[in-house]
C-alpha cells in the first residue's frame, strides 16, 4: 500500500499526560481525515487496554484505515491489526510467521546497519529516527538529523517513515529529506484535547501533508 503521509500515533502515556482519552483521539483523528493509525502503548496489557484497542479497531475497519499495534504480535494477532516492532522486540522473520506474509508490518531503525538488515526482510515499511530530539520515548536512541534522513532515503528502497520530535512547524523539511510518511505523537495533541480541538489539529496536519 502507499503509505498516508501522516502516520498518528495513539501513545498512551502521552495522552495520559494531557489527560486525553484515546478513543476520544482515535475518532477525531479518524473524522479529520486518517488512514493509518498506530496504538502504542508501553506498559501492561490488561483487559480494559485491550477492550479500547478492540474498540479503536473496529473504528478503523469501519473507516477503511489501517490499525497497527506497537510491539505486541500477540495482541495484533487476537485484533487483526498491523504490528511494528523496534530492535529489541520479536524479530521480523517470527513476527511474520506468527502473523502471516500478508500482514502489514513495520520496522524501527537508527542507524545505516540497521536500514541494511531491514532491507533484507519482508517489511511494508521502515521507520527512521528520532530525526528530532523527542521526549515520547524514556531512553531515545540519538538523534540522526535531516542529513542522516537523506542518507537513508538513498540506500533504503522501502516506504520510509520519519519518526522523532516531527512537528507541524519542521515537518515540510521531513518531507524534503524523502520521507514518505511522517509518525507524529506530540504535535498531533492540543492543549484542550477535545474532540473538535483533536480534529481540528489532525485537519491542520493533512494540509500540511499536501503541500
Amino acid at each position: 500500500m502507499k503509505l498516508p503521509r501522516v502516520y498518528p500515533i495513539l501513545d498512551t502515556q502521552s495522552l495520559a499526560a494531557r489527560a486525553c482519552d484515546p478513543e476520544t483521539a482515535a475518532h477525531a483523528w479518524l473524522d479529520g481525515g486518517v488512514r493509518i493509525l498506530q496504538f502504542r502503548h508501553k506498559r501492561q496489557w490488561t483487559r480494559p487496554v485491550f477492550e479500547v484497542a478492540e474498540r479503536i479497531a473496529d473504528a478503523c475497519r469501519e473507516r477503511g484505515a489501517v490499525f497497527v499495534i506497537n510491539d505486541r504480535a500477540d495482541m495484533a494477532k487476537l485484533l487483526g491489526a498491523g504490528l511494528h516492532v523496534g530492535q529489541d522486540d520479536l524479530a521480523l522473520a517470527d513476527a511474520r510467521r506468527l502473523l502471516g506474509m500478508e500482514t502489514f508490518l513495520g520496522h524501527s531503525t537508527h542507524n545505516p546497519q540497521q536500514i541494511a538488515a531491514a532491507a533484507a526482510e519482508l517489511v511494508s515499511y521502515v521507520a527512521f529516527g528520532p530525526v528530532f530530539s523527542t521526549a515520547s520515548k524514556e531512553n531515545p536512541d540519538p538523534v540522526v538529523g535531516l542529513e542522516e534522513l537523506r542518507a537513508c532515503r538513498a540506500r533504503c528502497s522501502s516506504p520510509l517513515v520519519a519518526i522523532g520530535g516531527i512537528t507541524r512547524q519542521n515537518v515540510s523539511a521531513v518531507f524534503a529529506a524523502g520521507a514518505d510518511s511522517a509518525a507524529v505523537i506530540s504535535d498531533l495533541l492540543p492543549e484542550n484535547c477535545t474532540s473538535a480541538n483533536l480534529r481540528r489539529r489532525m485537519e491542520e496536519w493533512q494540509q500540511l501533508a499536501q503541500m
